[in-house]
């Protein structure tokens, strides 16, 4: 079925859309031209195959919404040849924190497995692109927390991490969770504390947008999650000077 919608139904990216990313996704804009038409070619299966819901008072999910989304994902899952998390086939967006009923508190972001959804907080996922230096992005947070699901639900026939390097990362974690557990000097914030999943998304989320910093800081770890994400976001950042 995947593949009719592709063939008959897929939906196409327009200049103007294109020029929309050039502007408001950095990652996207400093690719080469070569890598950029995959990454066009790769969001228009994202948005052919999922399903944008809005949620709360969010009563339209706009194409700009999609096309950022979407872009975070083909991001996150770049590396990858044919990747598009397909376990999760729907984002449910809301316009601000939400409250869960399940455990009696405000969200910005979850992962929900069961149901195949990814749910944001369309106010936390703008904030997360408008500073994207400082390593805090809830479109990547969630779509880290995705990709560590999908690569152990056996049935989304979707895998990605090498098991040598997802040995090392796990090894190298538990050293540095524990750095973070002793309130001692971590390049990572302290949510990266609270279990192995939330180090995994924290991770990312400075990969992505700190990564000069990240490799300064501790290049063991940075030259692991480069194999296991098949991507070196280095190459399309230009170094920024630390200062301090």
């Amino acid at each position: 079925m995947e593949s009719l919608y592709l063939i008959f139904d897929r939906k196409k990216i327009s200049s103007a859309e294109r020029v929309f990313l050039e502007t408001y996704f950095p990652y996207f804009r400093r690719l080469p031209a070569p890598h950029k038409r995959e990454f066009v070619h790769k969001l228009e299966q994202v948005l052919t195959l999922k399903k944008f819901v809005g949620r709360g008072e969010l009563r339209q999910v706009t194409d700009e919404m999609k096309l950022l989304i979407g872009a975070t994902l083909v991001m996150v899952t770049f590396g990858w040849k044919n990747f598009r998390l397909s376990y999760f086939h729907t984002f449910l967006i809301y316009p601000d924190d939400y409250y869960s009923t399940i455990n009696q508190t405000y969200h910005r972001g979850e992962v929900n497995p069961r149901h195949g959804l990814i749910v944001l907080s369309w106010k936390s996922f703008v904030c997360g692109l408008t500073r994207e230096d400082d390593g805090i992005n809830l479109g990547i947070h969630e779509m880290a927390h995705a990709l560590k699901l999908v690569h152990f639900i056996l049935e989304s026939g979707e895998r990605g991490f090498d098991p040598e390097s997802w040995r090392l990362y796990c090894e190298v974690r538990a050293g540095e969770m524990a750095k973070l557990s002793a309130a001692e000097n971590s390049f990572f914030r302290s949510r990266a504390a609270a279990d192995e999943h939330e180090f995994f998304a924290v991770m990312l989320e400075n990969f992505f947008e700190r990564p000069h910093e990240f490799f300064l800081h501790h290049e063991e770890l940075y030259l692991i999650a480069f194999k296991l994400m098949r991507q070196d976001p280095r190459v399309w950042l230009v170094h920024r000077v630390l200062r301090g």
